[in-house]
């Protein structure tokens, strides 16, 4: 266990539920017409469905603000920063942020609303499905410390959804530069989309590597496969499983979380 984790989440093996957020002012698929009432009340029946089933911590997301931009439009963190502020009294769990796929957003989230933790890409150059997409780690490090933001812990995705790292270099070497030159907090490794399934081979690779780093299994995590995830991981982000009937769109439904979070107890029994 490591002392970081510990400190926020106070259990082993922590597991983290998504609150994923409606299309936001300037998305696409944003509702005018429900506003930002429905977007609240959303976020809300998330948080209390996540609570609830005695989830351990709770990541909110942008996560309908498809297709994302890799540098958002202020909208999206002023959106997001509202919601959370509105809601804040009712979080009863440690809690993070993400404004996909910006760092920089996400770290000023975090600084404003009092998260814990960032999760997002803060390494490397992909080919992906919003085009190829650069980052820049050394500014994303140095607007942190400017923000005197250095109890924010940074969750970088090591195997980002969506994406494929140009370099021609192993997980394994990967891993190790990734630690050595950017200094995470965490390391998060994900399936091909949010749902999928992470092979376990590469959650073993990773943390063979990662050192003294912890490792989170970012996708396709269920009661079936969470034993099997959490042999090799630190930490779990569980999001689409935790949905009624497992489906991406639907709502967080408390029994499956409490489903979820049952088999996880029985893991630390």
């Amino acid at each position: 266990m490591t002392t970081w984790l510990s400190e926020v989440f106070d259990v082993p093996k922590p597991v983290i539920g998504m609150c994923h957020l409606p299309a936001l002012p300037g998305d696409p698929g944003y509702d005018a017409a429900g506003g930002m009432d429905k977007v609240l009340a959303h976020a809300r029946q998330e948080v209390a469905a996540l609570q609830d089933g005695g989830i351990d911590g709770i990541l909110i997301s942008n996560e309908f603000s498809l297709p994302y931009l890799t540098t958002t439009e202020p909208i999206t963190a002023v959106a997001m920063a509202r919601v959370i502020g509105e809601i804040r009294s009712e979080l009863r769990v440690p809690f993070g942020v993400n404004v996909l796929w910006d760092g920089v957003a996400s770290i000023d989230l975090a600084v404003s609303t009092g998260a814990s933790f960032v999760r997002e890409v803060f390494t490397g150059v992909y080919a992906s499905d919003f085009g190829l997409w650069n980052t820049d780690v050394g500014k994303a490090a140095r607007h942190r410390a400017r923000m005197g933001a250095t109890g924010v812990r940074l969750l970088y995705n090591i195997v980002p959804e969506a994406a494929a790292y140009l370099a021609e270099r192993s997980l394994a070497q990967l891993t190790r530069s990734t630690v050595f030159n950017g200094t995470p907090d965490g390391l998060c490794v994900s399936g091909l989309t949010a749902g999928a399934a992470t092979d376990t081979s590469t959650l073993a690779v990773v943390k063979e590597n990662a050192g003294a780093v912890p490792v989170f299994v970012n996708t396709g995590v269920r009661p079936d496969t969470v034993a099997e995830s959490l042999e090799y991981a630190d930490a779990a982000i569980v999001g689409t499983s935790l949905k009624r009937d497992g489906v991406f769109e639907n709502e967080v439904d408390r029994a499956r979380v409490a489903e979820l979070m049952a088999v996880v107890r029985g893991l630390r029994a």
